[in-house]
């Protein structure tokens, strides 16, 4: 039965989470506010010179060329500041800043949304990609994409987009996030037929140096991840998107379901100066805030 914790008491919280560092301290997550209204909405990221989240809108089947997904602009108290800020995508998903640039995932393309000005400066197509997820990119403006389907991620460098890496131990990578030298990956887990698994995936980590591939922790099923956050200081904040909810994730691979959530818990964003996790409900058409009370 699907109940959401929005109303657990501090010392419920702390009873609960018994984590290192700063979660240790951070207290209840308290609602602080929902968006309706959006249209699959999968992903979602800050921008701190503009002080906005963009989202990106499916608007439909999450493998459908129908030329029919948008970005959204929604203020960081929840209201919406623009609804289809940029359109002319199929089905948008993942989500990047770098510089001045957004650069989404959209199935077999990359595409970059020029902030300042509103609109598609480029799309990076590749012939044989099959269902490009999450976006990431490093310190030296490189872009890495995910291909869930194919095991493998893409990178964007010198304006030329190219496999950079493709294995089977990535598991059918969704999230991925870029910290220190490495990029986190939240993996789906091995797909049995469609989306199915028999074993659901887990965190690993990708040196970017050397391409090894390692898990974070014992390598034990933790859900079908989307979404991952955080740092190797506070851990890892991780969406499950099949079965839904919000985990923490320590960096001995301990994990603990914080929220509970119906099936579709996309690609959260972590805004550390605000405290604040804002968490896309894809099936139900919303974005749900929550404050880390300290």
């Amino acid at each position: 039965m699907f109940t959401r914790s929005m109303n657990l008491t501090l010392s419920t919280l702390l009873s609960l989470l018994l984590f290192n560092s700063a979660i240790a301290d951070s207290g209840a997550l308290e609602l602080f506010w929902e968006r309706d209204g959006l249209k699959n909405p999968e992903s979602v990221i800050y921008d701190p010179q503009l002080n906005i989240l963009f989202v990106s809108n499916v608007n439909g089947g999450s493998n459908d060329k129908d030329n029919n997904g948008f970005i959204s602009i929604v203020s960081v108290n929840g209201n919406m500041l623009n609804e289809k800020w940029v359109e002319g995508m199929d089905a948008p998903k993942g989500l990047a800043i770098h510089g001045r640039t957004l650069y989404v995932a959209d199935l077999d393309q990359l595409v970059a949304i020029d902030i300042d000005h509103g609109r598609i400066i480029n799309r990076y197509k590749v012939a044989d990609a099959k269902f490009m997820n999450d976006v990431t990119a490093d310190n030296d403006g490189n872009i890495y994409v995910s291909d869930m389907v194919l095991n493998r991620i893409y990178r964007l460098s010198n304006d030329q987009i190219e496999t950079w890496i493709e294995s089977d131990e990535l598991e059918n990578p969704n999230g991925l996030h870029f910290t220190e030298d490495d990029i986190i990956v939240g993996c789906w887990g091995k797909m049995t037929d469609g989306f199915a698994t028999e074993v659901a995936g887990h965190l690993k980590r990708i040196s970017i140096n050397t391409k090894n591939i390692s898990s974070i922790g014992d390598g034990s099923a933790v859900g079908n991840l989307d979404g991952v956050e955080g740092n190797d200081e506070i851990g890892f904040y991780v969406t499950d998107w099949l079965n839904g909810g919000l985990f923490h994730i320590d960096v001995k691979g301990n994990a603990t379901k914080l929220l509970e959530f119906s099936q579709g818990s996309a690609d959260l964003e972590f805004i550390v100066k605000k405290d604040m996790l804002i968490i896309p409900q894809m099936v139900e058409n919303k974005l749900f805030a929550y404050k880390l009370n300290k």
